[in-house]
């Protein structure tokens, strides 16, 4: 698999209006200690069901097949690990630094794995970027840079990210090449930093209709912006050992093909490998419509044409604004149709773990 996109806890230390999930917030007292209790307890299940290599094959580069190498190559997959934020302190000494431990043991002899720490990066110290760098992270993925997130507005992200450059460079972690497509990108050698944001002129400068920014009425993604077709989106998923897979992890362990979340898991990682749920749900068509970009196509064995899928894509915003794009009308195929589907697929998978364990008694 290319890459694991890995929410480790609810916690942050902003409540952004654009943000796409609401759960992302500050927490206090008991419900500060819940949520990273939960995340404590879930990360080592949610590691030991990873795939014991993360690796996939892509079509090697000229340099690579002049010097010899074969058509497709083997690459090195990555995990991101996210929030909320991370590096606030409660996350950071209870469950990341921990996590990075554990998925550095798990894939020692393995090849390893590329990890990437995404962090809206205000929270970076000197010393926290010592501990990400000695504890293996191959790139630290800063994501505020915008004006949305608290505090970055203007000229004021500028001036932090001049900060946090200065901070990386002193601290030997170079700027990943700017101009490096996903390919270029995959095999760059760490440490490495990047910034990014939700501006218009970026893959996720529209907004997903997703937590507080459909709230506050801020997506503006039309019928023309397809996500599930695009990286991070359910594009692939199915795939897991080519280039181009990814899935995306909640801190309850529950597992969704793109980091925009569809309204139902496809399962849980906590109780079972992430192989086993995704060779379960290949040849699925809902799935492999997913898979292929094309959400439309998803209910077609199901009643619902591409016709209805699109008119179930309209609707009206909290703000009281006609709205229509593909995640709508999939969330409804989810909840009317693909989610007890999903549930049938996870009984099953139990069950047969379950007679696998009786017999060999």
């Amino acid at each position: 698999m290319e890459s694991i996109y890995y929410v480790l806890c609810w916690h942050c230390h902003r409540r952004c209006k654009h943000c796409y999930e609401d759960r992302f917030r500050p927490y206090i007292r008991e419900e500060l200690a819940g949520v990273v209790a939960e995340a404590k307890a879930n990360a080592p299940r949610v590691i030991a069901n990873l795939p014991e290599r993360l690796t996939y094959r892509e079509t090697a580069t000229e340099e690579e097949r002049a010097a010899g190498s074969e058509l497709f190559i083997k690459r090195i997959g990555k995990i991101i690990l996210s929030g909320g934020d991370v590096l606030t302190e409660p996350v950071r000494e209870a469950v990341l630094y921990p996590t990075l431990a554990a998925i550095r043991e798990k894939y020692a002899a393995q090849g390893g794995v590329r990890v990437v720490v995404q962090t809206t990066g205000d929270l970076l110290t000197p010393t926290i970027i010592r501990e990400l760098v000695d504890l293996g992270v191959w790139t630290i993925s800063v994501s505020g840079m915008d004006d949305f997130h608290v505090g970055m507005e203007g000229d004021k992200k500028i001036t932090l990210a001049e900060k946090i450059a200065a901070m990386l460079e002193d601290g030997g972690v170079r700027k990943a090449n700017p101009f490096a497509d996903r390919y270029e990108r995959g095999i760059e050698q760490g440490p490495l930093y990047n910034m990014f944001g939700a501006n218009e002129d970026t893959w996720i400068g529209k907004l997903w209709p997703r937590g507080r920014a459909w709230e506050n009425g801020l997506s503006s993604a039309t019928l023309a912006d397809n996500f599930c077709n695009a990286w991070s989106g359910g594009l692939n998923f199915l795939d897991h050992g080519f280039a181009g897979s990814e899935v995306s992890i909640d801190p309850n362990g529950d597992v969704f093909p793109c980091c925009i979340k569809t309204a139902h898991p496809l399962g849980n990682l906590t109780e079972e490998p992430l192989l086993d749920i995704l060779e379960s749900l290949a040849g699925m068509p809902a799935m492999e419509a997913i898979n292929a970009g094309k959400p439309e196509r998803m209910g077609l064995n199901d009643g619902w044409d591409r016709e209805r899928f699109y008119t179930e894509s309209r609707t009206i915003t909290p703000k009281g604004e006609p709205y229509a794009n593909l995640c709508i009308a999939c969330d409804k195929f989810h909840k009317e149709v693909l989610g007890a589907a999903l549930d049938q697929r996870r009984s099953e998978r139990r069950g047969k773990r379950l007679s696998v364990i009786a017999s060999n008694g």
